[in-house]
Parts: structure tokens; C-alpha cells; sequence
């Protein structure tokens, strides 16, 4: 279920208007998915976070989603268009518990969630890693034994990072620009939440100006304005001008 009303989507921007970016994505993750709780969004894997917001921008602005990005190698901004559908092609990711087993070594883990990256923003960027490895890590042994994940070899770390990107690859969505002044290209990846945050303060700010202008010109109040179609809301503005 996706939340299309304008009341709906108002008051989403606005609880999110005082909050840093991961409280916006917290905030239009609820706005994606209004039957759940708190408590289960928090469990989700990344990807499905992506694949809900996703859902969430298809059904306010449609398919295509225009990026403006500065190029690598010349510095020239490129205007690029992303197909929204192309995007959530990825699986949607099942939260079932990842393992490695090898050399004597067994881990079992999770794929990590906004919850997890939330819990460890505070701490020292070097640290970040192993703290949200620890969270994710469910149990580990070496040769029968406990051991503690940031004891666990490299190697092993590479491997659950790998089985973590094939399990949740809409987690990172990385994409790569070419540029049409120098034909270079430049990877990056798309914050969904970011983007989509974006045009929700947009819309939100453009609504609240025809509400302003029609509630001046007619009296009406926010919601019988908020309740009128968009096409509607538009001829009433457009008469407003001529008037």
C-alpha cells in the first residue's frame, strides 16, 4: 500500500523537514509502507527499503527519474535520465540468514538494515565496520570454538561482504554516466531516499502555494483544497490569474 493522498504526503514532509537524511529515508519509508510497524521497517534489509521507496516515487512522479551529476574527468554537470522501473528490477531481499563455512571457520549473519547503519553513524568511521559486522554477525566459530567477529580473518569478511552484496544488491544502486562533452564516465550510486526527498519538498512547497492562492482568492480551507483533483486545483489558479 502506497500513501498518494497530498494531506498524507504533506504531513510525511513535514515531519521530516527538521530531521538529517536518515530520519527523511525513515520517513518515506513509513510514508511507503503505512500498514507496518516501526519496528518491522527497522528489520528490513537496504534493498527492500530501496525497492519500497521505489514503489513510493513510481506512483507520486512516475517513471522517469531525470540526476544531474558533475563528471569525473571534465567537471561538466550531465543531465541524465534513470528509468525507475529498471531500477527495482533487483529481487527483493528475504532477511534469511547468510553463512560461510570454511577452513574449519563457520559464520552465520544477516544482511545489514538503516537500523544497523543508524546505530553505528556515531561511532569513528574507521570503527563503523566492524561494529556493524558485529551487529550482523549471528554466531561464529573457529574449529568448533567461539570466536568473536572482529577476530574473524580477513578473508572471511571479503566473503560475507561479497554474500552480502549478491543477497541485497539493490542495497547499493551504483550506476555508471558517460559523458556526452568528453564521452568519460563516472560511476556513482543513487540515493533513492535522497532523490525522492528531493522532489517531495518540491511538490510540497508548490502545493502550499496554490493552497495560499486559492485559500486568498476563494476562502476555501487547506483540505478543500487539498481535496480537489490537481487538474482541478490548476484551472482554479489559472482563473485566479486571469481574474
Amino acid at each position: 500500500m502506497v500513501v498518494t493522498g497530498p494531506a498524507e504526503l504533506l504531513a510525511a514532509w513535514e515531519a521530516g523537514l527538521a530531521r538529517r537524511a536518515a530520519g527523511r529515508a525513515e520517513v518515506l519509508h513509513r510514508a511507503a509502507r503505512p500498514e507496518a510497524s516501526v519496528a518491522q521497517l527497522d528489520a528490513e534489509p537496504l534493498g527492500a527499503r530501496v525497492a519500497d521507496l521505489l514503489v513510493l516515487r513510481r506512483a507520486l512522479f512516475g517513471e522517469r527519474m531525470q540526476v544531474l551529476l558533475e563528471c569525473a574527468a571534465c567537471g561538466e554537470v550531465v543531465e541524465f535520465d534513470l528509468d525507475a522501473r529498471g531500477l527495482a528490477d533487483h529481487p527483493r531481499p528475504t532477511g534469511d540468514p547468510l553463512r560461510v563455512v570454511d577452513d574449519g571457520i563457520e559464520v552465520e549473519f544477516r544482511l545489514p538494515t538503516a537500523a544497523d547503519l543508524d546505530a553505528v553513524a556515531a561511532a569513528p568511521a574507521e570503527q563503523r565496520g566492524a561494529r556493524l559486522l558485529a551487529r550482523c554477525t549471528l554466531a561464529a566459530e573457529r574449529d568448533g570454538e567461539p570466536v568473536e567477529p572482529e577476530r574473524l580473518p580477513e578473508w572471511v569478511r571479503r566473503r560475507m561482504a561479497e554474500l552480502a552484496e549478491q543477497a541485497d544488491p539493490a542495497a547499493d544502486l551504483a550506476v555508471t554516466v558517460h559523458c556526452p562533452h568528453c564521452g568519460g564516465g563516472t560511476p556513482t550510486v543513487l540515493d533513492v531516499a535522497e532523490f525522492l526527498w528531493a522532489e517531495l519538498d518540491s511538490w510540497s512547497r508548490d502545493v502550499l502555494l496554490d493552497v495560499h492562492l486559492l485559500a486568498a482568492a476563494y476562502g476555501w480551507s487547506e483540505p478543500q483544497i487539498l481535496a480537489l483533483s490537481p487538474l482541478r486545483r490548476r484551472y482554479y489558479l489559472e482563473l485566479c490569474a486571469d481574474a
